[in-house]
């Protein structure tokens, strides 16, 4: 059997998951709607500023119980597309289990590179750190969960230098994450051809914001899933992590039967599913 020719037809095929995933407009449909009734369902402040840049702003769902542990979820879209707004429906699975939720908001490429959009995400946990009790969180019980481009950011913010950022700031600010369909080498994403006017990655960035090639934290947990119907590259993304950091860092790194690219998020908040119990596994750790 000869090997496939791996050029840029192939990575397209590979990283095109809405060429991949046919119905994928049904699936948007269904967060916007369920995003909305979560938002009307339950208590959020929308919109608070985390910063002063570019759609630096996020959702709080907040606890009336003190203290709670604090789920902060970073959404995908190929660091180029999708809103927070479109993300609401993560929240009441996690506020039924009395964690305090944040939903925040990035610039988006080509207006920004992706070394902006984690340095966001950086400000924002440092937001996150700061206030979060005003909303019944517990600033020391952060849980990050991320989809796609989301998996990749909270991947990475696992490796953050908190104190080198801002003195203010826990060292282990951040321990634990989940990742759900996550990007950890980004080399393969910038020779990826639909995706390169958009992402505009030099060879540089590539490298030093793929979570793979950094040091594994000293004490950080992060648990990765991908679906099994997703194509072969998220699949070796999703061992990718484990391989880097090993077992003990990485003690989850599990393939989903029956999920695709998008429907993975969706059993992320369906009690019972696998993805589910993982997720609270981690928040409960």
């Amino acid at each position: 059997m000869s090997t496939p020719v791996r050029d840029g037809a192939w990575l397209d095929r590979m990283y095109n998951n809405r060429a991949l995933v046919p119905e994928h407009a049904t699936h948007f449909a269904h967060w916007r709607d369920a995003s909305a009734q979560a938002r009307a369902n339950h208590r959020v402040f929308q919109d608070v500023a985390y910063g002063t840049g570019l759609n630096e702003s996020l959702d709080v769902f907040p606890v009336d119980t003190p203290n709670a542990p604090v789920v902060v979820f970073i959404h995908g879209g190929y660091w180029r597309s999708l809103d927070k707004s479109e993300h609401s429906f993560v929240a009441p699975t996690f506020t039924q289990h009395g964690a305090c939720v944040v939903v925040p908001n990035y610039a988006l490429c080509p207006a920004v590179t992706i070394p902006h959009i984690a340095m966001q995400m950086v400000k924002c946990l440092a937001w996150v750190s700061r206030n979060i009790q005003r909303f019944g969180g517990d600033a020391k019980r952060i849980t990050l969960v991320g989809h796609s481009a989301g998996g990749h950011l909270a991947t990475q913010l696992l490796a953050c230098d908190w104190s080198a950022y801002a003195k203010d700031l826990p060292k282990n600010l951040v321990h634990k994450a989940m990742s759900l369909s996550g990007l950890y080498e980004l080399e393969s994403v910038r020779a990826t051809p639909f995706l390169m006017d958009s992402l505009r990655l030099t060879e540089s960035d590539a490298v030093r914001c793929s979570p793979a090639w950094l040091p594994a934290p000293q004490h950080a947990t992060l648990y990765t899933v991908a679906g099994a119907d997703e194509s072969e590259e998220f699949v070796r993304h999703n061992g990718l992590m484990q391989q880097a950091w090993g077992n003990s860092h990485v003690p989850v790194a599990e393939v989903a039967q029956g999920l695709n690219h998008f429907s993975i998020v969706e059993a992320l908040v369906q009690p019972g599913h696998r993805v589910n119990a993982l997720a609270l596994q981690l928040l409960a750790a």
